[in-house]
């Protein structure tokens, strides 16, 4: 695929580094004629000098034809200006980097929509996701935001005391925005009918709005041991957004933060979440706040070095689990050596989450679950497919391989039913088994992949 990347900044270096390894065609912009000089002998891409903003530096680029273009420059305003002139300019998928949570959030304007950008991606959210999915169930399915961000897939564990033991999934007492997307019981793996019966163990994915899913999952999960305990180091934008991924969950956090400011504002936006304003690199202060009785403890203060002293601070007074957020590629291979468990790169979880947009025709993103064998895609349906002239129930679906958990459809997400009919231009989230994806794409496009 030929991708087209604005930022020769860590992120994009990152990006530009794992996709040239996998033998995709890769143009850098970057604006600063030093920093162009410095990657050019360390990438095999073509590198272009001048600003994302303009467009001549596009067209320079070649951007027209560009699969996917990928906007991650320091500048959010740049990024999101950039993303939009690709995706007007002729770029098949653009994405957009930015740092402030409001640019996400529909409900106060819709910057995706307006500035016609595929997706808006934030690090910090995504380093976050990440560290939930290690904390919640290691080895799961990472927690991933679709459908533009407003709804969540989440996996469960049904748990012995659980009323949803022994019943058919379509007895359940289920709110009409969750959906059950697929079954996992020991190696098996497959996509939720009605008919299936839960049984003790089984790890479920849960799909739908964020609200109702954590409701059900306590339902799941239920009694199934005593809470654990999260202390988060650092209150930025990485912390507070683990903090909410957690909320409400099994999970007793904890946040502690030096801003005085910040820690008001956090303790505001985040009721259930204690927040201690301190600094968390300081021995005494994790001695005084009986740190080493924690479960888990995640350092991601936005400095790798205090994140890595306070991980090891912490560890040497007792806590179980130490997980440090480390931007420096080099600072990884130390982990082990000091005695950390789990150490996230922002980078690498940016380059995983890109890698799920590397597709053709109109699927948006594919991210395949445990067995690789069944993935949740995101698909814009397409003008004058059968989507667009059958109600759902009578699109003639793979049976049994295939789910359609949500369509966004002018800005609102919507758990479809089986009376609805797709229109061109809706996004579509589904639950496809691979040896289906042809046949699902043949419902939603002209002629399928």
């Amino acid at each position: 695929m030929r991708v087209v990347i604005l930022g020769a900044g860590l992120v994009g270096t990152g990006i530009a580094d794992f996709l040239c390894n996998e033998r995709h065609s890769v143009v850098i912009v970057e604006s600063n004629p030093a920093r162009a000089k410095e990657i050019k002998d360390d990438l095999d891409a073509r590198i272009v000098v001048g600003s994302a903003a303009l467009s001549t530096t596009l067209l320079q680029a070649e951007v027209e034809g560009a699969d996917l273009c990928l906007a991650v420059t320091g500048s959010e305003e740049i990024n999101i200006l950039a993303a939009s002139m690709a995706k007007a300019m002729g770029a098949r998928r653009s994405i957009a980097r930015v740092y402030s949570h409001v640019l996400k959030d529909p409900s106060i304007f819709d910057y995706q929509s307006h500035f016609g950008i595929d997706r808006l991606l934030s690090l910090e959210e995504l380093t976050a996701l990440e560290l939930a999915q290690r904390i919640r169930n290691p080895g799961s399915v990472m927690m991933e935001h679709f459908a533009r961000g407003e709804m969540t897939v989440q996996e469960a564990v049904v748990a012995e005391k659980s009323t949803v033991v022994g019943k058919q999934i379509e007895q359940l007492d289920i709110s009409d925005e969750v959906r059950i997307g697929s079954i996992s019981r020991k190696e098996d793996l497959w996509i939720a009918k009605a008919e299936d019966e839960l049984e003790v163990d089984d790890r479920i994915l849960l799909i739908g709005n964020r609200e109702a899913v954590e409701e059900f999952r306590e339902v799941v999960e239920r009694d199934s041991g005593p809470r654990r305990g999260v202390v988060i180091a650092g209150g930025g934008e990485t912390g507070v957004h683990l903090a909410r991924a957690l909320e409400g969950g099994h999970f007793d956090v904890v946040l502690l933060e030096k801003d005085e400011e910040r820690c008001e504002r956090i303790a505001v936006d985040l009721p259930h979440v204690t927040v201690i304003c301190n600094d968390a690199t300081r021995r005494v202060v994790l001695e005084e706040e009986r740190i080493g009785s924690a479960d888990v403890f995640v350092a991601c203060t936005g400095d790798d070095e205090n994140n890595i002293l306070a991980g090891v601070e912490a560890r040497d007074i007792g806590a179980k689990e130490i997980i440090c957020v480390v931007s420096r590629p080099d600072y990884v291979n130390l982990m082990q050596k000091l005695n950390i468990d789990i150490a996230i790169s922002p980078r690498q979880a940016m380059a995983r989450q890109i890698r799920t947009f590397l597709n053709t025709g109109p699927v948006v993103s594919r991210t395949m679950l445990h067995n690789k064998n069944i993935g949740v895609f995101e698909i814009e349906v397409q003008e004058d497919s059968p989507a667009t002239e059958h109600v759902l129930a009578n699109l003639d679906l793979p049976s049994g391989k295939c789910q359609i958990a949500a369509r966004v459809h002018n800005g609102e997400v919507i758990l479809p039913r089986s009376d609805q009919r797709f229109e061109a231009g809706d996004l579509v989230v589904a639950l496809i088994d691979i040896s289906a994806v042809e046949a699902t794409l043949e419902k939603l496009s002209v002629g399928g992949v």
